[in-house]
């Protein structure tokens, strides 16, 4: 029976994920196996989380217009 005030429960703790983390795990869980990219100050970050992985493989084009063509097949 309530008191009328609310419990509070304890979350377990668990580890926060960087974005770079998050996208590469989204890839993952999407199946993706491959993406194609040109590496560039914004996004370091998650090809630093790519290359900590085996999962997901990068390919490395000259420009984005490449990398969009490659994409698609």
């Amino acid at each position: 029976m309530s008191n009328g005030q609310s419990e509070r429960r304890e979350m377990p703790s668990s580890r926060e994920m960087t974005g770079a983390e998050m996208v590469v795990q989204a890839l993952k869980d999407n199946g993706v196996k491959h993406v194609f990219g040109y590496p560039g100050g914004a996004v370091l970050p998650i090809y630093d989380e790519i290359f900590q992985q085996d999962e997901v493989e990068h390919i490395l084009v000259r420009h984005e217009q490449g990398a969009g063509h490659a994409a698609e097949g």
